[in-house]
């Protein structure tokens, strides 16, 4: 008896992998780089010549004619069986080339065109506006200062790519063999692990451009104080100095919860067209994804939409942009229950001080109930999400630290936003301890101990000059037994 044979074998199940970090760069980037330039310049060429004969048939017509590979009309009828044959061998050939300018007409047009940019993308050549477009999209475009970016041409000019590295930048597939991108996992506070997407040099420089002459132009709040020039979480910090009460507010999930979409959004409502604001909204987010070993290749998995990556330097720059009516609606919340706001990227922090509240209002006190209530109803609005576990209220009597800093009502002669005092006295037993020639703690470096100087120089210039000017004795010293 014949055994019953299945057509179909299960594959093993994919199975994960750990992720490895990027390679140095090879020797030859430099030389590759150039060729790929010269490729494309090549391609660009070719589409203006299509472009100046009229289209791809007429383009095609001319280079079938000046190699001499157009067969001409003939009258059958009138011919032998042996030119009917050549005729016909000719026409064969004719063919074979008409397919092979084709394709070359094809990968011209692919360097000035986007045609796809993958499943669930909405994508349209076309520059017409459309009914999502603002009434006066080009004034609003204007008054931002934003670049005139009307064809994926233009943008990819603007970023000094070619057309197919911007597709490439922003091409989505939800199971893909590559990335744009490395991801590293780094320890949290609470013990947990935050993970750092970052993105590679080419998109990375492209992505820099975005935040200089798009991202960084659009309107931001004035309570914003994290990535905006001229502020810092020092300038976060003394806004709630010497405060009754100080009350901490966390966002979770901060960039995840800005989608691509919302980018998109933002973009749009700054004054770009659609096709400009799907681009730069692809090439400034990423999915969270897994590495995965499937039938011998690695491959990269989505586990969600594309949202902002933490570590890309466009992203706290959009959260800024995006937070605006939510800044708005926090402020106006914050004057009228007579606190202070502030936000540093998605720490919201708001301080109550007795002396400064409205005169009906000191008798009752801070009303923090009120606020913490009202403020979760605006953010979930706003399509954010408050922490749960990391909402803090801290009164006069305990230690209030903002962003890092204490900004407790401060003696005369004190840094009014100060660092913590063990932090100072971690970094001066550190030092003494290396100039008794003691060696450090483990893992303890002299960068990190400089960071810490630059860290108290920043709220105490002399205290933490001195400890700078220590530290670089160190560095300059010469290793024990030398």
């Amino acid at each position: 008896m014949t055994a019953k044979l299945e057509s179909f074998v299960p594959a093993a199940p994919p199975q994960a992998v750990p992720e490895v970090p990027p390679a140095a760069a090879a020797p030859n980037t430099a030389s590759k780089r150039e060729a790929r330039r010269a490729a494309n310049d090549a391609l660009l060429a070719r589409w203006k010549a299509i472009t100046e004969a009229g289209g791809t048939s007429e383009w095609v017509h001319a280079q079938l004619v000046a190699k001499g590979a157009l067969a001409d009309e003939v009258d059958f009828s009138s011919m032998k069986e042996k030119e009917k044959t050549a005729w016909k061998e000719k026409k064969k050939a004719e063919a074979v080339e008409r397919r092979a300018l084709e394709r070359q007409a094809h990968e011209a047009w692919k360097s000035t065109h986007i045609d796809h940019l993958g499943v669930g993308i909405h994508w349209s050549e076309s520059e017409a506006p459309d009914r999502f477009d603002l009434e006066h999209r080009e004034e609003r475009a204007r008054a931002n200062g934003l670049p005139a970016l009307d064809t994926a041409e233009a943008l990819a000019k603007a970023l000094d790519v070619s057309v197919s590295k911007l597709r490439g930048f922003a091409f989505h597939r939800d199971v893909d063999t590559g990335s744009n991108y490395v991801s590293w996992r780094i320890p949290k506070r609470d013990g947990s692990e935050r993970t750092i997407t970052s993105p590679k040099p080419d998109l990375k420089q492209a992505q820099r451009w975005v935040l200089s002459n798009i991202v960084e132009r659009l309107p931001v709040h004035g309570a914003a104080h994290g990535f905006v020039a001229g502020r810092s979480i020092l300038t976060n910090a003394l806004a709630h100095r010497g405060a009754d009460i100080v009350v901490k507010v966390d966002l979770k999930d901060f960039f995840p919860t800005v989608t691509w979409r919302r980018v998109k959004g933002l973009l749009r409502k700054g004054g770009l067209p659609e096709g400009a604001s799907t681009l730069l909204a692809l090439m400034s987010t990423e999915a969270p994804r897994e590495l995965l070993s499937f039938r011998g290749k690695t491959l990269h998995v989505a586990k969600g939409p594309r949202a902002l990556p933490q570590g890309a330097p466009t992203s706290p720059g959009i959260t800024n942009a995006l937070c605006l009516k939510m800044d708005k609606r926090l402020s106006a919340l914050a004057r009228k229950l007579g606190f202070t706001y502030t936000r540093y990227a998605d720490d919201l922090t708001f301080s109550w001080t007795k002396a400064k509240a409205p005169k009906a209002r000191r008798a009752q006190g801070a009303p923090v109930a009120v606020l913490l209530a009202r403020v979760t109803d605006i953010v979930e609005a706003e399509g954010f999400t408050v922490h749960p576990n990391k909402t803090r209220v801290a009164r006069k009597g305990s230690r209030q630290r903002v962003t890092g800093l204490v900004v407790n009502e401060a003696k005369e002669g004190t840094p009014a936003a100060r660092v913590p005092r063990d932090v100072v006295r971690r970094l001066r037993a550190a030092i003494h301890n290396r100039q008794q020639g003691k060696p450090g703690r483990e893992g303890e470096s002299l960068e990190q101990l400089k960071g810490m100087a630059a860290f108290l120089y920043m709220t105490d210039p002399v205290k933490g000059r001195a400890y700078l000017d220590q530290l670089a004795k160190l560095e300059a010293a010469p290793p024990a037994g030398a």
